[in-house]
């Protein structure tokens, strides 16, 4: 059965925030690079010390991408109570609470004894990590209509790529000069900084606060009326298909790069910064993209991005070609696109819900970080001495990423509107 098509927002809002605030626009792009980075370095700093932790703890390889995947289910189901409590609450009081024990919970990270407690503990920050990335979302929804949000997600999402630049490289040479626990304990630091930052910078963006956000009748219709709602179901379909061929690389390619094609940590470290670099470009591409073909052509461009790159990672798998550029060089094309669809998707996934942007927010993360739950479980099991788990992996989700991209957001997207 058909979608509904989506009701067209009034024209005379497209031109105007829909909050008003009075931080600059640097400190909320300061503000959004810190709460949407606290992502990639959670996970990507530590990815080169994987095989050592596991080392470490003489555990088996199932327990090592627990400690990523459990991360990232606590990260997805806490949003679903975040989202709520920050239409009640406002943004501020969730991520000074969510920042505070996230930072907590690194240092247990770093300190634990044995893979069980790692794996509490990180269960621990991966919930608190809900509260940032939600946040995040929801005050992009707060202070701009959706093309407008994604040029600015775009811009936080070009500092969540410098982070993600840097993370891998600088968990290869804690992990190479010290130990797997210094790169959990940089994650405090950080942790620490971006609780000062939003303590001392940033304001409340919530212009009206929800007093039945949390009632349970009420949230109950609001999930209801978001999740049928034919625009957040598109985007969020492109982002979930988006997250899930980038963590089909992160949680694969240490053990495959490394163990398998026999790079070195800081090397392989190297090789995860070039593809976050990838990345990083995409958000640039996407700024250039969205003033010049709107969202929908500017998704579709990027989809083509996405198969050609995945497409090409499967084909050479098949033919015999095991070798790290095999796999690298035509990821860093996924990437660049990865670029381009995650500041629209989320954007676009929000949008149609000015009043409920935290719940709407914690949807899309929650259906992000499930899929990648279920892409870690699968993975853990099929690891066989091979490149197949990886390059089979991404050439499947390269090819949802195209159908969602091409079919979905063209025909329920909301088209761009032209801004000063």
């Amino acid at each position: 059965m058909p979608l509904p098509q989506p009701a067209a927002a009034p024209p005379a809002l497209a031109a105007v925030p829909s909050s008003p605030s009075t931080m600059s626009a640097g400190t909320v792009v300061l503000v959004l690079a810190l709460l949407l980075g606290i992502q990639p370095v959670t996970t990507d700093l530590y990815l080169p010390a994987l095989p050592a932790l596991t080392d470490g703890f003489n555990a088996p390889m199932s327990q090592a991408q627990l400690t990523l995947s459990a991360l990232l289910l606590a990260f997805g189901l806490s949003q679903l109570l975040w989202g709520p409590l920050s239409d009640r609450f406002g943004r501020r009081p969730i991520l000074l609470l969510g920042l505070a024990a996230y930072t907590l919970a690194a240092v247990g990270s770093a300190l634990a004894p044995s893979m069980a407690q790692l794996i509490v503990w990180r269960t621990v920050q991966g919930a608190a990590m809900g509260a940032a990335v939600m946040g995040a979302r929801a005050v992009v929804r707060d202070l701009y209509l959706p093309e407008m949000g994604a040029r600015v997600m775009s811009k936080g999402l070009s500092g969540l790529g410098l982070i993600a630049c840097v993370s891998p490289p600088l968990g290869g040479l804690l992990s190479d000069f010290f130990s797997w626990r210094a790169s959990l304990l940089v994650l405090a630091v950080f942790g620490a900084v971006s609780l000062v930052v939003v303590a001392l910078r940033f304001q409340e963006t919530v212009q009206r606060k929800n007093p039945g956000a949390l009632q349970p009748a009420t949230l109950v219709r609001t999930w209801a009326s978001i999740v049928r709602h034919p625009t957040f179901v598109a985007y969020t379909l492109l982002a979930t298909a988006s997250y899930s061929v980038l963590f089909t690389f992160l949680a694969a390619s240490s053990f495959i790069f490394i163990k398998v094609l026999g790079m070195g940590k800081t090397a392989y470290g190297l090789a995860m910064f070039s593809s976050a670099f990838s990345y990083f470009a995409g958000t640039f591409l996407c700024r250039r993209l969205l003033p010049r073909f709107g969202v929908r052509h500017t998704v579709a461009i990027a989809g083509a991005l996405s198969l050609s790159g995945g497409t090409l990672i499967g084909i050479f798998g098949l033919a015999g070609w095991h070798n790290v550029w095999a796999i690298l060089a035509p990821f860093w094309l996924v990437m660049v696109a990865h670029g381009v669809h995650q500041p629209c998707s989320q954007s676009g996934a929000v949008g149609p819900f000015p009043q409920a942007a935290g719940a709407a927010s914690a949807l899309n993360g929650f259906a992000m970080m499930l899929a990648a739950f279920g892409v870690g479980g699968w993975l853990g099991g099929r690891f066989d001495g091979t490149v197949f788990p990886l390059t089979n992996g991404i050439w499947f989700f390269s090819v949802l990423i195209a159908a969602a991209a091409w079919t979905l957001v063209q025909k329920y997207g909301e088209p761009a509107r032209k801004t000063a």
